[in-house]
């Protein structure tokens, strides 16, 4: 797609990389005021659509499905192009990106204007057994993952005999106590408490949950009285939290905590933050000490001492977003700010190509909401209004489905939510999505001859004991240990 040497384009190319909030939304937002013939828009991204971050707790707790909580970039951005594959050099002084599809060679892209919206990834630390333990919770295929996992788990242990393996099994260890955490946390713990109550074998206080948070407080987005109101929440469900704890040790699902508590589980989320996209360490663009693209507040790309570099933007998580309404501090990397970031890229990036002057980016915080589960949620509105219980969650829900990109989505959604309510929420595990080829793989194992001599039988053992409610006295004394 290069442009031939000595051959100007007619008309300029905008290629936007990334496709999340910030990308799709410039995109789509530059699309509807330029026409074709002023701006070719050209979308670049590995995933073929944008995944909306805020639903992914209820999708992880089965209360979206997966797929609606995802817009496809070739619908949600019509008259774009879009390509698929991974940024892995940017050399704007050359006005050129180099992309690695996910087969076939690198090639390079030339444009006239570049819009950063590369976002972040999970900021990870060098913790003994994390890579290989850890559940990341930053895309949908990590909250399907987890979701099936936690399941799993369940299914397994409701047919396991052995107490200390069935304690593995059925311990959750969650890293991280803002939002994503504690969304992750309470929409997880109500599923799987939802999903125990058909468990004849299993209790409902055989259940672990661990929450570990590093600072002395959760949800740093709100109010201390809502994060105080929270955490005594979580508390009264039997949710086990660690403030101003740190994970020390994760090897073999042994989990280490500074406080030097130390148990075993096989479930360990990982949600302790964000950091700029990695990426943009192999680029030519000013950076701050964070790994950022460093930004004006018009949204414009500039170096240290403020000059701005031509024919470049960037916004949400993986750029330093002056906040106008808190002088000295930066846009939070939210999604409240990432789609307002995006559209207003698109406003003045098609303000520029008329020979307009762009707009400074403000956006006062209208609040936060978050959900604790079915029916639960804390919000807080404007500043000074705090709401608990059921209405924070369904001001959560009324948000949300809003902000969802496409009339689509929002629509399936909401239906999504009305057979739930109706039909209440399927709680089966699909592991086997995973590697859906395992089964077939064993059945191509040739079978072994019939003259081979037979491996021995072990004794069966002792079924899972049932509830206790479930069975007499005489039954327990009699049920083999």
């Amino acid at each position: 797609m290069p442009a031939p040497a000595g051959k100007p384009r007619k008309v300029p190319r905008v290629l936007v990389l990334g496709g999340g909030t910030v990308g799709l939304y410039s995109a789509r937002r530059l699309r509807r005021r330029l026409g074709k013939r002023e701006a070719a828009i050209v979308v670049v991204d590995p995933r073929p659509y944008m995944t909306y971050a805020p639903f992914l707790p209820e999708a992880a707790a089965g209360s979206i499905d997966p797929r609606n909580v995802v817009a496809p970039h070739r619908r949600a951005l019509k008259g774009v192009d879009v390509l698929q594959g991974h940024v892995t050099q940017i050399e704007h002084a050359a006005r050129r990106v180099e992309i690695t599809p996910v087969e076939g060679e690198p090639y390079w892209v030339t444009y006239d204007h570049l819009v950063v919206g590369l976002g972040s990834v999970a900021r990870t630390l060098p913790i003994p057994g994390l890579a290989e333990q850890g559940i990341g919770f930053k895309n949908v295929e990590e909250a399907i993952a987890l979701r099936n996992h936690v399941l799993g788990r369940i299914d397994v242990a409701a047919s396991t005999w052995d107490p200390e393996l069935r304690r593995r099994m059925l311990t959750f260890v969650f890293v991280g106590g803002g939002f994503a955490g504690i969304e992750a946390l309470g929409e997880v713990e109500d599923m799987a408490r939802y999903a125990v109550r058909k468990y004849k074998q299993i209790e409902q206080e055989e259940l672990r949950f661990v929450l570990v948070e590093g600072s002395p407080r959760i949800l740093p987005e709100v109010s201390e009285e809502l994060g105080g109101y929270t955490l005594e929440q979580l508390r009264k469900r039997d949710i086990e939290i660690f403030l101003s704890t740190f994970l020390s040790s994760c090897v073999d699902g042994h989990v280490v905590l500074s406080n030097k508590v130390e148990f075993d589980a096989e479930t360990i989320v990982w949600t302790a933050g964000v950091k700029a996209n990695p990426v943009l360490q192999q680029s030519d663009l000013p950076l701050d000490k964070l790994g950022r693209v460093i930004c004006n507040a018009y949204l414009q790309v500039t170096a240290e001492d403020g000059t701005v570099v031509a024919d470049a933007w960037a916004a949400g998580d993986c750029a330093a977003v002056p906040d106008l309404y808190n002088p000295g501090k930066f846009c939070p990397p939210n999604a409240q700010h990432a789609l307002r970031e995006g559209n207003h890229i698109g406003d003045n990036l098609a303000l520029v190509l008329r020979s307009a002057q762009p707009t400074e980016y403000k956006h006062r915080n209208v609040g936060a909401v978050a959900s604790l589960g079915m029916y639960k949620g804390v919000a807080q509105m404007f500043g000074r209004i705090k709401v608990r219980g059921f209405l924070a969650w369904v001001l959560h829900r009324t948000y949300h489905v809003f902000a969802m990109p496409t009339f689509n989505r929002k629509l399936r959604i909401a239906v999504g939510w009305t057979g739930s309510l109706l039909l209440r929420r399927e709680v089966v595990a699909l592991g086997s999505l995973h590697d859906p080829r395992a089964e077939f793989r064993a059945a191509s194992v040739p079978a072994a001859p019939k003259d081979a001599p037979a491996a021995p039988v072990a004794e069966a053992p002792a079924l899972p004991p049932q509830k206790a409610e479930k069975d007499s006295p005489a039954e327990r004394d009699a049920r083999p240990a």
